[in-house]
């Protein structure tokens, strides 16, 4: 079956068939028609034409529509290729495939990727670097300022000869095989995106693809998940607002008596992380000075779209066969990631149909559009999945600056310069000069929030001075994480596993891992650099004193945590703190405050906290997938009581708050009780918060909000209950009665009237749009809105909403998957193994692939996950053979 077609059933007038005789006494339609009033006649001539004209209007969308779709079935010639690939594809659409040669598989990834998500791939490499305006005009212009004042395009041209020869070989096969299914293509065979910008005058070819363009992608990646750059920037404005005390709280420190770390033993003995060790020492005081406790805010506000926020994070955990039905590890993973359509991730297996030397593939999983190999997934002998580490990977630094030099250490140094021309699709160029100091370029020139941190920053200054903040970030140096993605392909065991995360750089990552001989692990993997003595990399750093620094060295890869099958075989990554506070090196103290991660070990059990009773000691891959699903808000059980305290008036505003009194405290898509609590969450904290910190500032709902008004709680007459803007002195009661009123007049005006036909579903909406195209010229036909959604940014089932702005979900699990490791005949246990997307497997908008898994993800459905080559051909709805020019499909 062909997915893509061309319409030829157009007839012409001379090949209309003859009007059939007529029995007498009756006329034809035609023959009704000339006998019409002349008048009426000209009507129908026009109606007709019209109708002509939409019927044409129609047929020619549908070509435009289906042409760029791909060929799934019969054969296919592709250059470069020197043996036959298969490319098989089951009802999701999701392709697996199969080839005699590394270079034959990765040509073939490339070709196939390029089908389903070129336009993706390449909107991904115009702003990896720093050329979107090229294809969107000016509204890209500053988000193109931004990536080409960071380089990062620059950066993964200086990675490409760090790469081992064995990465260099995919990325280039993989490119050869984006460019095959590009030639000979035009843009209207390609996407349907280019022919709605051609309609707005873009002139344009796409350039062949390179290994570059993959590697700059892994920039933006790690530029997502790169931790608590934003945070320094956050501290410098709360307490400009608040002075540093009260700014202090608003950023509680972790609560290690409360929420336990990924690691719970071990300790760091010279230098290398002992999981069995007691006592740790080292010769070096490696961890920075602490100085007061300051939490975290998301991202920069050059484009939304940019933004990192706290709710970017994942779950990931493993359980050994020990609390298994099956006897052997069970692996799950939820990447939590701002939504849109297509997703950001997409699902592939990757299978050599010999393995060995010649081609060593045999892996299944999750990657990035534009990116050779599996990210996050299992090959035939180990699982493994990713969760955002949160260390401490950047720094701002404020330099004392002039046009052309910087100081340091009592000198002028001269900035190193160099200018960037931006192209505008509709208009001027851009030219822009980016200046850099030895810390890292000087974002401050590019944003004006920055540019106030500058004057704002707590460092001592001098009023004759300019001053300016740099940027210094570990993705910024050339690294050869590429090379940790394929080796992680090709790991067997724990040790091949360690050796291949170690390459691993940017993003710093939880990885978590499973194997078939029944060993679970964990390892943080990447980057975290070793500060000086006076930088503590909370707060902007005076960068013209040495003693900020960095020192050039980063945490010895053998000394980050990690642990093999740990006491109590449970292993929970959730974005939650790595190691206990007696831990040497400082990786940050900004970690997530560990909801998730202790709502799903206590779902779990462990040894330390047992929920396993004597009737059922096991936990089943049904009921891992089921925890991923979990919705309990953990700030509701706190705060409810004194919401149920309030002194409400009957009747009305009482309404909401009797939905309370029998809540379980989950969040179901069709619940009211959780409807009333979050519109009463957020107005709580706007009621509380907006009086006195600026707009930038206000509170998101997240898990850090949830930390500091649980201890709010327990102060009624706290200053932050005042209303600064009235004459009277607000307590905490005053501030929740207002809240209560508030959300009850919302629910009725957004709503219903009657407090029992709230949902939460109809204000927490999943809306998934096109990240380029949504808001343009005919962009709302790659958008698709309105699924309601369960759950909340601090539940288990994290689907965030930002309590400034509204209730919509902003980021979500991009995939969800549980890997079963059973292996009772071979490999056809990992036939168990489930997965589901955020969307589907097809880039093209109105291919059935497009959205096909987006339903069954709001509705906590999973598809299997077959990875043996007989499930996999057993449920196969399409065959695809790629061959070399003038080769043999039937080979």
């Amino acid at each position: 079956m062909l997915r893509h077609g061309t319409m030829n059933d157009t007839m012409s007038a001379d090949a209309r068939p003859a009007t059939p005789p007529q029995p007498s006494g009756r006329s034809t339609p035609w023959q009704q028609f000339r006998e019409l009033p002349l008048g009426m006649r000209g009507s129908v001539y026009v109606a007709s034409g019209l109708v002509l004209v939409l019927v044409v209007l129609a047929l020619t969308s549908v070509v435009l529509v289906r042409r760029p779709l791909p060929q799934t079935s019969g054969a296919l010639e592709v250059a470069g290729l020197e043996g036959n690939v298969e490319v098989l594809r089951d009802s999701s659409g999701i392709p697996q495939l199969y080839a005699d040669s590394t270079e034959d598989l990765m040509l073939a990834q490339g070709f196939v990727a390029a089908q389903d998500r070129f336009f993706e791939m390449d909107v991904r490499r115009h702003t990896a670097a720093g050329r979107l305006a090229e294809l969107f005009g000016e509204d890209a212009v500053a988000s193109d300022v931004a990536v080409r004042t960071m380089g990062w395009r620059r950066v993964a041209e200086a990675e490409l000869p760090l790469l081992a020869p064995e990465t260099r070989t995919a990325l280039d096969a993989y490119a050869r095989g984006v460019n095959a299914y590009l030639a000979g293509r035009t843009t209207r065979q390609i996407a349907l995106e280019y022919v709605v910008l051609g309609i707005g005058g873009v002139d344009y070819s796409p350039a062949p693809w390179t290994a570059v363009d993959s590697l700059a992608w892994l920039k933006a990646v790690a530029w997502d998940l790169r931790g608590n750059m934003q945070d320094e920037v956050d501290r410098v404005l709360a307490i400009a607002a608040l002075g540093r005390e009260r700014a202090a709280e608003l950023y509680p420190a972790y609560p290690y008596e409360e929420s336990d770390p990924i690691v719970g033993q071990g300790a760091v003995v010279d230098g290398v992380f002992e999981q069995d060790a007691t006592d740790g020492g080292t010769r070096k005081p490696l961890r920075a000075p602490t100085g007061p406790a300051l939490d975290a805010l998301p991202g920069l506000d050059w484009l939304d779209d940019w933004k990192s926020s706290d709710a970017i994070g994942s779950n990931a955990w493993v359980v050994s066969g020990e609390h298994t039905d099956t006897g052997a590890p069970l692996l799950a993973n939820d990447p939590h990631l701002g939504v849109s359509a297509p997703g950001p991730l997409l699902q592939v297996g990757l299978h050599c149909r010999n393995v060995g030397p010649a081609c060593p593939y045999d892996v299944a999983g999750y990657s990035y559009a534009g990116v050779p190999g599996v990210v996050i997934g299992h090959n035939v002998d180990i699982a493994w999945g990713f969760t955002k580490m949160g260390a401490d990977v950047s720094d701002l630094f404020v330099e004392r600056v002039t046009d052309t030099t910087w100081k340091r250490g009592g000198k002028d140094l001269p900035l190193q310069r160099r200018t960037e021309t931006i192209s505008v699709e509709g208009g001027d160029d851009v030219t822009l000069t980016v200046r850099s100091t030895d810390h890292g370029p000087i974002i401050s020139d590019v944003d004006d929030v920055l540019a106030e941190v500058a004057g704002l920053a707590p460092v001592r200054r001098r009023a004759d001075e300019e001053y300016a903040v740099s940027l210094a970030w570990t993705g910024l140096t050339p690294t050869p994480t590429a090379d940790a993605i394929l080796q992680l392909n090709l790991a067997r065991d724990w040790d091949s596993f360690r050796e291949a995360v170690s390459s691993f750089a940017a993003p710093a990552e939880n990885v978590v891992y499973a194997d078939r001989e029944g060993h679970i692990g964990y390892q943080a993997a990447g980057l975290v650099p070793i500060r000086k003595s006076g930088n503590d990399g909370r707060l902007p750093a005076a960068g013209w004193k040495s003693e900020n620094d960095w020192t050039g060295e980063f945490v010895p890869f053998d000394g980050l945590p990690n642990v093999l099958d740990p006491e109590g075989g449970v292993l929970v990554a959730a974005n939650q703190a790595v190691a206990g506070e007696d831990y040497p090196y400082f990786l940050t103290d900004d970690w997530d405050h560990g909801y998730r991660a202790q709502r799903i070990t206590d779902l779990l059990g462990t040894a330390v906290s047992p929920t396993f009773d004597d009737t059922d000691k096991t936990v089943t891959l049904g009921e891992m997938a089921a925890m991923q699903l979990d919705d309990r808000n953990p700030l509701a059980p706190v705060l409810t009581p004194y919401l149920l305290a309030a002194d409400l008036p009957d009747g009305y505003y009482s309404d909401g708050q009797q939905l309370l009194e029998s809540w379980d405290f989950g969040q179901p898509a069709d619940s009211a009780a959780a409807a009333y609590f979050n519109v009463v969450w957020s107005n709580l904290l706007a009621e509380t918060f907006h009086d006195e910190l600026p707009e930038a500032l206000w509170p998101d709902g997240g898990q850090r909000w949830t930390a500091v008004v649980t201890a709010l709680l327990e102060d009624p007459d706290h200053d932050f209950w005042d209303d600064v803007d009235t004459d009277e002195r607000e307590t905490r009661d005053d501030v929740v009665v207002a809240a209560l009123r508030a959300a009850r007049d919302e629910l009725t005006r957004r709503v219903a009237i009657k407090a029992d036909e709230w949902q939460w579903g109809a204000l927490h909406e999943l809306d998934l749009r096109s990240t380029s195209m949504s808001g343009r010229t005919l962009g709302g036909l790659f958008d698709s809105g309105g699924r309601s959604a369960s759950g909340g940014g601090t539940a288990v089932n994290s689907t965030s909403w930002d309590a400034a702005s509204g209730y919509d979900v902003t980021v979500a699990p991009a995939m969800r998957m549980v890997v079963s490791l059973a292996d009772p005949d071979g490999i056809e246990g990992l036939d168990r193994s489930r997965w589901v997307s955020l969307t589907g497997a097809s880039g093209h908008a109105f291919d059935d692939h497009f959205l096909d898994q987006a339903e069954r993800w709001v509705e906590g459905r999973t598809v299997p996950w077959l990875f043996s080559e007989d499930a996999v051909r057993a449920a196969a709805e399409d065959s695809l053979v790629l061959t070399p020019p003038g080769g043999d499909a039937a080979e």
